[in-house]
């Protein structure tokens, strides 16, 4: 079938709006029409990171849409269903088996190399291969092919434009506090950076009732955001040493923080932030290596750790924070910035530009 698509046509290029094939659902796929996809930071990303043999390609891991057809040996998973996509795993390795699906043995094959795991792809343009697969789903697409352990069933009743980011972004920043850290009321968590994933970390601390939280974003409006969370913003241009602010807020130091900057000397302040033992988790995409402050670390058993979309189970954690959501207990809706999918390279300027929180690309 033919179907609109946001091509990306080489390393580094713009999202392309162009019409190209997508092939028929095979045994073990499902086919969705989108509804609605969130514009993350990774797939802003890896359009100039991947190389350059891996284009063209199609990009979008926060898709959420309306089942189309299903192949004979899906279950669970009927035409007519609404669900929300996520990240793959194959379900059977030790870590699969374990509950940690995000670290799955074979996530690199299914996530991110562009085809199916026999070398074929989903899309194709006037007979070449067009990589996409991404995720699982590649759905900065009008149709999408997903697959069983990817696909998310969500009532019918919830407006998939508010939790297709729940896929990716939402899910990773809550479940960093929910799943990796797990807080107490009195511990505190400072957040570097106040982009979708800094900001629903602060959403899901606040459900945990923790009455200590920072943010420490440069943008005001990105600390005005927080502050509905309760969290107190630091202006990092503006404060001549943030450590010790963060540190003076937190009573000597945080229990917890989280980087999403992937900036090397932030990173190295969220690390000098924490108090005695305390954890930080860098959850920011971008250079090979980070600068930690050794003496820090060796002095004072403090933990750098990372966490792969929260060590969260897709299948789990997105009914969950549906839930709290409805409940009142995780008020992200605010974040979301909706576009008509035809305006994709403005949202991806407006998130770079800091203007908003969460583009969401609607058909």
């Amino acid at each position: 079938m033919k179907t609109t698509v946001a091509v990306v046509n080489e390393q580094g290029g713009d999202f392309s709006l162009e019409e190209i094939d997508l092939a028929d659902p095979r045994a073990d796929e499902v086919l969705v029409k989108i509804v609605a996809t969130g514009l993350c930071h990774t797939d802003i990303h890896l359009k100039g990171f991947l190389p350059g043999e891996m284009f063209p390609n199609v990009f979008g891991h926060e898709g959420a849409g309306v089942v189309e057809a299903v192949g004979e040996g899906v279950h669970g998973i009927e035409v007519g269903d609404h669900v929300v996509l996520s990240f793959r795993s194959c379900r059977e390795c030790e870590n699969c088996k374990n509950d940690l699906v995000g670290y799955c043995d074979s996530s690199l094959l299914l996530n991110y190399m562009g085809m199916r795991m026999d070398g074929t792809t989903t899309y194709s343009r006037d007979g070449a291969p067009v990589f996409g697969n991404f995720f699982g789903q590649s759905s900065l697409s009008a149709y999408a092919i997903a697959y069983a352990d990817n696909c998310v069933v969500v009532d019918k009743s919830v407006d998939l434009t508010k939790v297709a980011p729940y896929g990716c972004g939402f899910q990773t920043g809550a479940g960093t506090v929910l799943n990796v850290l797990k807080p107490t009321p009195s511990d505190s968590l400072v957040v570097f950076g106040c982009g979708a994933v800094g900001l629903t970390a602060l959403a899901a601390a606040q459900h945990l009732g923790l009455r200590t939280l920072v943010a420490v974003d440069p943008i005001a409006s990105r600390r005005e955001a927080a502050a509905r969370y309760g969290a107190t913003g630091v202006d990092p241009t503006a404060e001549a040493d943030v450590v010790a602010k963060v540190k003076e807020l937190t009573g000597g130091g945080a229990s917890y923080s989280i980087d999403t900057t992937a900036i090397s000397a932030v990173v190295k302040q969220a690390q000098q932030s924490l108090k005695v033992r305390g954890t930080l988790v860098a959850l920011g995409l971008g250079p090979d290596e980070y600068a930690i402050d050794a003496i820090d670390l060796l002095q004072t058993g403090k933990i750098i750790r990372s966490s792969i979309e929260g060590d969260s189970d897709p299948q789990e954690m997105v009914p969950r924070l549906i839930a709290l959501n409805a409940a009142g207990e995780f008020d992200v809706d605010g974040l979301i910035a909706t576009y008509p999918f035809s305006e994709i390279n403005t949202a991806v300027a407006d998130v770079l530009a800091g203007k908003v929180v969460k583009p969401v690309l609607v058909w």
